[in-house]
């Protein structure tokens, strides 16, 4: 089956709003012989007459008049389209967003993000739910608007980042904790007994490479997933926990905080999206108000 061309829309559309081949041509910046032949193909297009001579002028047959209103709502639906976007009203948004968010990321700025996003968008709804793995299906399908996390080398190339702060790693213990006295070495933080943060088995980061190049290993006793379950493991025991200075702050209310005794190199926390959401005003909307309130919550952050 032949694609009809579609540009004999725009050009139905001002022949029956003008109701004259001159008028019409002029309207379209064509010659009176082009718009003529432009209706030969629109006759043959459509099987009908369209226009037909009384006396001096054109008139609609009633097919024409059939098509008149059609036509023009199709013709003003295409130009909206490749309009560019007109200015957002918040005030008149009603969308739910669903952002896929780091370990500590909600607990930290979701209720300031909350906040912003009622003041200026009352009908706005965020759903928040965790993100437990680094896969990119979930933004390119569309089932999440938005993700927060470190961008490691296995993150999706077609994904879209920006930013929003850099964060570093301390040591949390229970306030009464041994390490709360005297300085704390490589050594004594070593022979602790430490809870691990991940979400892989007998997994090895960043801390015990470091560790082992100063010829120390700690001993760690247990694992769990999540910044919020090892602070809570922690207030009740002896066990060190190891967190992101930002992303933990809200969680480590009554424990006891320290810099590590040993380098280790900062992260930088990122918001992604797929590509296909660059353009639409209310998404960008969204990762304003998320860089915005980043930035904000525990200090100005670097972005």
């Amino acid at each position: 089956m032949q694609k009809p061309d579609l540009n004999l829309l725009i050009t139905l559309d001002v022949l029956l709003a003008e109701g004259s081949v001159v008028r019409a041509a002029q309207r379209l910046g064509l010659s009176p012989s082009a718009m003529s032949r432009a209706l030969a193909r629109l006759r043959k297009t459509t099987g009908d007459p369209l226009l037909v001579r009384a006396g001096r002028a054109l008139v609609p047959t009633p097919r024409a008049l059939e098509l008149r209103e059609q036509v023009s709502q199709l013709v003003h639906n295409a130009a909206a389209v490749l309009r560019p976007a007109t200015q957002l009203d918040l005030t008149q948004l009603a969308r739910t967003f669903t952002l896929r968010t780091s370990d500590g990321f909600v607990e930290n700025v979701g209720a300031a993000l909350l906040a912003r996003i009622h003041q200026e968008a009352p009908d706005v709804r965020l759903r928040f739910i965790q993100k437990r793995d680094k896969e990119s299906t979930l933004l390119r399908d569309g089932i999440v608007d938005l993700e927060t996390g470190v961008v490691g080398a296995m993150a999706s190339p077609e994904l879209r980042t920006r930013a929003l702060f850099r964060d570093h790693f301390i040591g949390v213990v229970r306030a009464s904790h041994p390490l709360c006295e005297g300085d704390i070495t490589a050594a004594r933080y070593a022979a602790q007994n430490h809870l691990l943060i991940s979400r892989r088995q007998n997994h090895k980061g960043p801390i015990d490479e470091a560790l082992q190049l100063l010829g120390l290993e700690r001993n760690v006793i247990t694992s769990v997933d999540s910044i919020s379950t090892a602070l809570a493991l922690v207030k009740g025991s002896d066990l060190i926990a190891t967190v992101p200075e930002r992303h933990s702050a809200n969680l480590r209310i009554g424990l006891h905080s320290f810099p590590l005794p040993f380098t280790l190199a900062p992260i930088t926390l990122s918001m992604l999206w797929h590509p296909r959401m660059d353009a639409d005003p209310a998404h960008r909307w969204l990762r304003r108000c998320v860089l915005d309130v980043s930035s904000l919550t525990e200090g100005p952050g670097q972005v």
